[in-house]
């Protein structure tokens, strides 16, 4: 053992200009505010603009986390970006992000689990920051799942929106974290349920993008019990509780689900940070923007037990114990 600790250093995010509400997708199909708020509890999500990429948003995000941390870009030696909607099938859309912050060192690569992307990602880059091998890490999830969405599908397309998100992990002495940083994560997965929420498109399938398609009441089913076993995992090891954190930080996919989630683990309303109304499910980038909207208003303070947990597709899911 090192002896390392990873702690967080900076937060920041990025939102699209364009606003997509629920009044303008009554225009395009067959649905209405009172229908998208009732069974979702958004009222509004940010949508890309005419090229404007994942690593634009990834960007934005990564230079205000930065600012956040007090930090150049030299100094960052890791970067770990979740994403489900890459510019291109390859490059790696971290490397665009890596380039354009003049970084040359270090290393940089995308991670794969759809809405649980960040906190998966926030696991890889602290594994790797506690080996001693990277210094500082620039953990990302970033989306525009604008572009796989079918707009004819009033099932999908009222739920997402775009976005991006950035956390800074460092890798500090166990005595200088002071009990600090990230304090244990979870991740699971079962390919068994894969085809109730996928994209019908690949490179070595169809050799087009396709669109997002969901069967959301299977979906809804396993959320609320899937995501269970892994905030009892980080409990047990940390022994924390739900009666002892400060801040519950689910992913942002449908208001219903949050609210039973925190009940189920008996997690006081008070303590859950929702930014679903505004945002819609941004899928990998939802944690960290709801991170970044809770530190800038003043909730989250230095010092506060944070508990995040996802599910996405595949079925993925995982939490994340950790103190600001």
């Amino acid at each position: 053992m090192t002896g390392l600790h990873s702690v967080v250093r900076g937060v920041g995010s990025y939102l699209p200009e364009k606003v997509l509400t629920n009044a303008d997708l009554a225009r395009l199909v067959d649905t209405s505010d009172e229908w998208i708020v009732q069974r979702t509890g958004i009222s509004e999500r940010h949508i890309a603009a005419e090229g404007e990429f994942t690593s634009h948003l990834a960007l934005k995000a990564a230079r205000a986390a930065l600012a956040d941390a007090g930090l150049q870009p030299s100094d960052i030696d890791l970067i770990v970006l979740a994403t489900s909607t890459p510019d291109q099938t390859f490059p790696a859309t971290a490397v665009s992000v890596q380039s354009e912050l003049g970084i040359t060192h270090g290393a940089a690569f995308d991670l794969q689990a759809v809405c649980s992307g960040f906190v998966f990602a926030v696991s890889t880059a602290d594994a790797h920051l506690r080996t001693g091998a990277f210094k500082r890490a620039l953990v990302i999830g970033a989306e525009t799942f604008s572009r796989i969405l079918d707009w004819e599908d009033r099932g999908t397309c009222v739920l997402f929106g775009d976005g991006a998100g950035a956390l800074i992990l460092e890798a500090v002495p166990e005595a200088e974290a002071q009990g600090r940083g990230v304090l244990t994560s979870h991740l699971r997965s079962d390919g068994r349920h894969r085809s109730k929420l996928f994209v019908d498109g690949g490179p070595s399938t169809t050799g087009t993008v396709g669109h997002l398609r969901m069967e959301g009441r299977e979906v809804f089913k396993h959320a609320v019990g899937m995501i269970t076993d892994v905030i009892i995992d980080a409990f047990k090891a940390t022994g924390q509780s739900a009666e002892t954190i400060d801040w519950f930080v689910p992913h942002q996919a449908n208001r219903r689900i949050i609210d039973a989630s925190a009940q189920k683990l008996g997690i006081a309303p008070e303590k859950v940070v929702t930014t679903v109304q505004g945002h819609g499910n941004t899928s990998a980038a939802s944690i960290p923007l709801a991170l970044d909207v809770a530190r800038r208003d003043g909730r989250i303070k230095d010092g506060d037990l944070v508990l995040l947990e996802a599910m996405g597709g595949g079925f993925t899911w995982g939490s994340a114990l950790l103190r600001w």
